[in-house]
């Protein structure tokens, strides 16, 4: 049994708040780069070397990639081997989002209250998603999400009997209702299956995988070729100004469900797709 101060975790997530929201992944720069060179619309081509040259602002001056800074996303896994001390995993995360977000001078998003607002000043309360797995470790990945693109996402029942067709028309429908409102291009993350807050759950997830890295089942592989075939197709554009960089990539994540439903998420994020892991 490995004993772990959680003040470990909240020096962790401090450092990873800061570093997710001021350097872009390798993954998406590459993307954004073969986009551009892949574009032929100038005003898509100018839009992309602008969001090229932010990213690199923001990496060489420790600045945010963008003002929305976003709500503190935190998924830890748990090794079953790990007795943590010193307080609460809850309090541990918050602390650390707090000390990050004051020390980054990062924008304050959260409020307390969801009809009556209020800001709480800072940041916290973090989502907190956690999974018990094997092992003495415990890996933490941060993604900041942004409420631009986070407010076009959606969940839809769709019927068994919908089919993969139903699936498609509804990310694509998804997307394309969106318009330029979440910042093109996009990295789309898309739950199948499980529950209604499982599929949700799933989509949100999917965001946290490079977008080099398939869906481990060719069938689910070539439907996010598929996908994003079809979203740049839709000529959004890079910030809704047309061209062939709509979407940078579409991740999908699949889980068993019940024979009566085939439940489905959309998740849209920006190409400001932040997330970062780390192990302790």
């Amino acid at each position: 049994m490995r004993e772990l101060n959680v003040s470990k975790i909240t020096d962790t997530i401090k450092t990873m708040c800061i570093e997710a929201n001021c350097h872009l992944n390798d993954d998406i720069l590459s993307a954004l780069k073969e986009g551009l060179s892949n574009e032929t619309n100038p005003t898509a081509q100018n839009m992309l070397e602008n969001i090229l040259k932010n990213a690199d602002i923001a990496h060489t001056e420790q600045m945010p990639i963008c003002q929305d800074t976003g709500m503190a996303i935190v998924f830890i896994k748990l090794g079953q081997d790990v007795h943590l001390t010193g307080g609460s995993l809850q309090d541990a995360v918050n602390e650390g989002v707090r000390q990050g977000y004051r020390e980054g001078y990062l924008r304050k998003s959260v409020v307390a209250d969801p009809v009556r607002r209020g800001n709480t000043d800072d940041n916290t309360p973090a989502i907190l998603h956690t999974e018990i797995v094997d092992g003495e470790n415990v890996e933490i990945t941060i993604a900041p999400k942004g409420f631009g693109s986070e407010n076009m996402s959606a969940v839809k029942m769709l019927k068994p009997s919908d089919g993969i067709e139903g699936i498609i028309d509804f990310v694509i429908d998804t997307v394309n209702s969106a318009g330029s409102n979440p910042c093109p291009p996009l990295v789309v993350g898309v739950g199948i299956g499980g529950s209604f807050e499982k599929a949700a759950y799933m989509a949100k997830h999917a965001l946290t995988r490079e977008i080099t890295v398939h869906h481990p089942n060719p069938y689910y592989a070539e439907l996010e070729d598929t996908l994003l075939s079809k979203i740049n197709a839709l000529d959004i554009g890079p910030q809704g100004f047309g061209g062939k960089t709509t979407a940078l990539g579409v991740n999908v994540e699949t889980f068993p469900t019940h024979i009566a439903g085939m439940p489905c998420a959309v998740n849209i994020s920006c190409h400001v797709t932040r997330h970062m892991t780390k192990t302790i």
